[in-house]
């Protein structure tokens, strides 16, 4: 079946009257196979434009083939398929449209049988005749990517048009009830959202809002603003009703990440810079504290490195820093943390540790510098470190302070020789 077919069936000749769009569209493909005149002429294309290209390419809210599968397999388990979107006009503007699926197998071929009714004067002429309260509905309702109506007592909720289609859903879709919502919640948001929701409800704050995950029809998470209040209330004062309004925010979301992870990670190293792991290292004195855990803090300063820089370049002196940051993190426990201080200095942060396992775990990092073949690998001379060690709480419960015991302490391993790690108060003791 194609549109330059020279005598096309009887049946198709009669669709080619008709003042609405139809497209006879390939299931597994979503190829467009057949078209009246209508499904290409109301877009502003020619026929050639249209047959044997995907329908997808004519719509502004099914994105993709496995959002196109999941519709497929819908129409298919349904008699009439309904979905109303969006279709790209060739001048760039959007018509509104009301499509009618169904699907039926003609020699052995399965097709589904698409009726795309053009919708604008409908949309219009509802706006003209909603009355007021309905004009303020349709207006926030088409301000915000969608709306919800929750019936607290029945916990049915009414899902907009407008969220449907956020979510990749048709207008028939998604059942209306609570469940809906928050079993697509991301499990690591459920428990905080339902927590910020019941809150409202009893009366702890004045509205709910919050910023979440949500599951689209995809499967993918969308970053979402979601707001609402109770608007009316039961004989005895108990919420029977709330309203709200969810925004889709994944791109600021997004962008919001990854200007967090730069603020954060050291350029150079990748390693944590020393905004975030002065605020890590304060989290872990807390939590230690909380838990009458040992801590062990270290400060690492490589030997020579000035040298590395003035006879090497410091070129070679960042590829350096480089490879000792990789080298020193093969070395340490999951739980324990390194971040760059600045310069060729770095700070260890050891949770849960005695000195003697702190003493375990730097001595365990000498020797991984020591394997390293630096002549071989960069042709300079073997790098060494020395490093300062002090303990929480038996030295200071300050991060300032015990930073400043462990600086002390590395200074202390520099007079004594290099490559070696000492104790913060312990004037004697050295580590090689």
């Amino acid at each position: 079946m194609t549109q330059g077919a020279t005598q096309p069936p009887p049946t198709l000749n009669l669709f080619q009257h008709l003042s609405d769009a139809v497209y006879l569209l390939d299931p597994e493909t979503s190829n467009i196979v057949w078209c009246n005149r209508a499904a290409y002429e109301d877009l502003g294309l020619s026929a050639e434009e249209v047959l044997n290209h995907s329908v997808l390419s004519l719509q502004k809210d099914v994105t993709g083939l496995p959002q196109w599968s999941e519709i497929a397999k819908v129409i298919r388990s349904v008699p009439c398929y309904t979905f109303v979107g969006r279709h790209r006009h060739k001048d760039g503007s959007e018509i509104p449209v009301e499509v009618n699926t169904t699907h039926f197998v003609d020699e052995g071929k399965a097709y589904f049988l698409s009726i795309a009714r053009n919708i604008s004067k409908r949309v219009a002429l509802e706006q003209e005749l909603s009355a007021r309260e309905h004009q303020l509905w349709f207006a926030l309702n088409e301000a915000m990517d969608g709306m919800w109506d929750w019936n607290v007592r029945t916990n049915e909720v009414f899902f907009s048009p407008q969220l449907k289609r956020m979510l990749g859903y048709g207008p028939d879709e998604m059942t209306p009830h609570v469940a809906t919502w928050s079993d697509n919640i991301h499990p690591d948001d459920r428990e905080r959202v339902l927590g910020v929701l019941q809150e409202h409800l009893d009366g702890r704050r004045m509205r709910y809002e919050t910023e979440y995950r949500l599951r689209n029809r995809n499967g993918l998470y969308l970053w979402v603003h979601d707001r609402g209040r109770t608007c009316e209330r039961d004989a005895k004062g108990h919420p029977s009703r709330m309203v709200g309004m969810v925004q889709n925010i994944t791109e600021r979301k997004l962008l919001e990440m990854r200007l967090e992870n730069l603020a954060n990670i050291d350029d150079l190293t990748r390693l944590p810079n020393r905004r975030a792991g002065m605020l890590h290292l304060e989290q872990q004195l807390t939590l230690a504290a909380r838990t009458e855990l040992p801590l062990c803090l270290g400060i690492i300063d490589l030997d020579h490195f000035k040298a590395i820089n003035d006879q090497h370049g410091h070129a070679m002196g960042d590829e350096v820093l480089r490879r000792v940051a990789a080298t020193l993190s093969q070395g340490l426990r999951r739980s324990d943390s390194l971040f760059r201080l600045g310069g060729e200095e770095f700070v260890l942060v050891l949770p849960g540790t005695s000195p003697e396992q702190g003493r375990r775990i730097v001595e365990g990092l000498h020797d991984l510098m020591a394997q390293t073949d630096w002549p071989a690998e960069l042709g300079i001379p073997p790098v060494t470190l020395s490093a300062g060690l002090a303990r929480f709480p038996g030295d200071h419960r300050h991060p300032e302070k015990l930073l400043a015991l462990a600086d002390r302490a590395v200074y202390r391993a520099k007079k004594e020789g290099r490559n070696r790690t000492c104790f913060a108060g312990e004037d004697e003791q050295t580590v090689d």
